[in-house]
Parts: C-alpha cells; sequence; structure tokens
C-alpha cells in the first residue's frame, strides 16, 4: 500500500511538475517564464553580470529557487523585487504570471524626471566646440565646470 501512495504520488508530481508545482526552478528560467525579462538568454546574462540577487546574495543562473525566495533584479534601468509564491518552469501568461510572486517593486521614476538625452540630427556629425558650448549653455552649466555624468 505504501508503494502505491509512492507510486502515485511521484506519477502526479511528474506529469504537472513540467509545467508548475511546487519544488525548485532554475532562477534563470523562473525569471524568464514570469516574464521580468523577455529572453531566457537576458535573464541568464544578467545573473552573470550580478544583477540578480535571491535574499541579498548574487547568483548564478543556476541556482535553485524555492517559494518565499525574494529575489531582487536589475534590468531596463529599474529595480525589481519580488517575492516568489509559485514555481513555473515554462513560461505562462501575464495573467498567471503575476500570480507567481508578489512585487515589492518601488514605483518607476515619473518620465518628466527622468533626464532625456539631447537629439542630433541624423548625420549633423560630432558637435563642434562652438556647438558644445552652445549647448552647455541651454543646458545650464557654468563655464569652467564639466556637465555631471550620470
Amino acid at each position: 500500500m505504501a508503494s502505491e501512495a509512492s507510486g502515485t504520488s511521484t506519477g502526479s508530481a511528474s506529469a504537472s511538475g513540467s509545467a508548475s508545482g511546487e519544488g525548485t526552478a532554475r532562477v534563470d528560467t523562473w525569471i524568464w517564464s514570469v516574464r521580468l525579462t523577455k529572453t531566457r538568454s537576458q535573464a541568464a546574462a544578467a545573473c552573470r553580470a550580478g544583477h540578480v540577487r535571491v535574499n541579498g546574495e548574487r547568483v548564478k543562473p543556476a541556482y535553485t529557487l524555492k517559494p518565499g525566495d525574494e529575489v531582487r533584479l536589475r534590468h531596463a534601468g529599474r529595480d525589481r523585487v519580488v517575492v516568489v509564491s509559485r514555481i513555473v518552469r515554462k513560461r505562462v501568461g501575464p495573467p498567471v504570471a503575476a500570480e507567481c510572486y508578489v512585487d515589492n517593486s518601488p514605483p518607476p521614476p515619473p518620465r518628466e524626471l527622468t533626464p532625456s538625452v539631447p537629439v542630433r540630427d541624423r548625420g549633423a556629425g560630432r558637435p563642434t566646440k562652438r556647438d558644445r558650448r552652445e549647448l552647455e549653455r541651454l543646458q545650464g552649466f557654468e563655464q569652467g565646470q564639466a556637465p555631471r555624468s550620470s
């Protein structure tokens, strides 16, 4: 009887475990599955670059996630802080993906507060010294003061 119980539980776990269910999953696969990144390659690259932290530690792409882990991801100029509530191993739709984590991310900065990059006409080439000085004067830099780098 014990063998029957274990046989049925392993059979159902393997059938449902491929798409979702309890257990563990690779961090790069999970980040991609819940649509925090567009591709799994981007998720793996973020892990290798140190932009992914699980419970405060930098992790490699093969790190296994469990429900309850806190994942911090720096992607597309924004910090995302999510707590894993459900493990999925295959990419799911946006409504299902939203159920797989609790989003504790800070709100994105307003668009008017983000600095805009000056746009030059295509083919205008490199700005001359005179053009650069005019740009700096328009942006409010004083003479002799170097522009702030972001």
